[in-house]
């Protein structure tokens, strides 16, 4: 089996601009491609994955990849897929994100000997002369075109600014220069890029005659159709620092069970084969197994197999009934939070735990049954729990957290 065979086994491949062509650079280890990442936070997070796999899983193919760093169009930021205009960074803070997802990027990519390499756009968009740029590369852009793209259809009733209208033009001039200066030959990224991306082969092959190529792989999505890797704390971060390797481990030991094949297709290295087998006897308590391989694996990747071990040991320990909450993820309260009996209200606790968002939702939670306490249910919204020794809460069926007064 080839790599893009593989690629389209997996469900990966979204949109492409040639499939032969691409099929022939990519199977033959020819394909210098690159995928962008604006750095709009100090860690990558669930939504970058894909694209990490994809760059791991071409690498190994014997295709040599670009990470390009957005300092430069992170000034700006990317309108597709969003509602409104994103919050505008200092350069300090893009700089200091930058630096972090250089580091967390080594974990997936081989730097060494020259097999891939790491570039920042600010190093050449921040000191363009704009009369220039409008007269050198503005002149192939129809703003008719640019205007039909869903991208920015989508903005339309909130209003797209100019600002903003420049990111297209931009992330095509990434192309063009990488195309001149490193011989990257392809684009990759998410679906929601291929207005863009298409801006690109577009300005190549105007301005130089030349031929690139473009594909996007399929978003990550729910049964629902929702974007995958939201909690209700937030985002899904890589950064052990932001989430833990347990409650990494387990938002993917948690996925419906109509999502976690499809996860295992496109996020692991399991080899498609065994995917496709588990697949065809999926029922019952299979679809555990599957979800626990599929945290695993995921885990492994992350932070490493050690702490994968860990979660894995705790989370069955925990659903097996054991004591042993280890590793189990935590909320540290202070004699301040409590009252002189070591008391605190439910509602208050699961908000102070990051378990309910409000004290509204806590509530609700509460009077229909999801809460337990200690392996007790917890049904009074106005109940006190006693913390005078450490406290188990189990939200639902699969989620549990420990909290312990200092």
């Amino acid at each position: 089996m080839t790599c893009f065979e593989e690629l389209k086994r997996r469900g990966l491949i979204a949109q492409l601009t040639d499939e032969k062509e691409i099929q022939e650079l990519v199977d033959n280890g020819k394909a210098t491609f690159y995928i962008g990442f604006d750095p709009t936070a100090d860690s990558l997070h669930v939504g970058h994955f894909m694209a990490l796999c994809l760059m791991k899983r071409l690498q190994m193919a014997g295709n040599k990849p670009i990470v390009l760093l957005g300092g430069g169009t992170g000034m700006i930021g990317d309108p597709s897929g969003k509602s409104d205009m994103r919050k505008m960074m200092t350069r300090e803070t893009i700089d200091h994100n930058v630096e972090c997802f250089k580091k967390q990027m080594s974990k997936f990519i081989d730097f060494s000997e020259d097999k891939a390499i790491a570039v920042n756009n600010a190093d050449w968009l921040l000191d363009l002369n704009y009369v220039d740029m409008l007269r050198e590369i503005g002149v192939y852009f129809s703003v008719n075109k640019m205007l039909s793209f869903e991208c920015y259809k989508q903005r339309w009733e909130k209003g797209l600014t100019f600002f903003e209208f420049n990111y297209m033009i931009m992330q095509s001039y990434d192309f063009y220069k990488l195309y001149t200066d490193y011989g990257c030959n392809m684009q990759f990224g998410g679906d929601d890029q291929w207005a863009n991306m298409l801006g690109g082969t577009e300005l190549i092959r105007k301005k130089l005659g030349k031929d690139a190529y473009a594909m996007t792989i399929t978003l990550l999505l729910n049964s629902e159709g929702k974007k995958m890797g939201k909690t209700e704390k937030g985002a899904v971060w890589l950064d052990a620092e932001k989430t833990s390797p347990y409650d990494f481990y387990q938002y993917w030991r948690n996925v419906d069970d109509a999502d976690v094949i499809k996860c295992l297709k496109l996020l692991t290295f399991v080899p498609i084969e065994e995917i496709e087998e588990m697949e065809q006897h999926m029922e019952g308590a299979e679809y555990n197994k599957a979800k626990e391989l599929l945290a695993f694996e995921l885990t492994k990747l992350i932070h490493g197999e050690e702490e994968a071990k860990k979660a894995d040991a705790a989370a069955k320990a925990i659903f097996g009934g054991s004591a042993d909450s280890a590793d189990m993820p935590t909320t540290t309260l202070t004699a301040g939070d409590v009252d002189e009996n070591k008391q605190i209200g439910i509602l208050t606790l699961l908000v102070k735990a990051g378990l309910c968002p409000s004290n509204g939702e806590a509530r609700r939670l509460v009077q229909q049954n999801g809460i337990a306490v200690n392996g007790e249910k917890f049904t009074d919204p106005k109940g006190l729990v006693d913390l005078s020794e450490q406290v188990i809460i189990k939200k639902g069926k699969k989620v549990f957290h420990k909290v312990v007064l200092q």
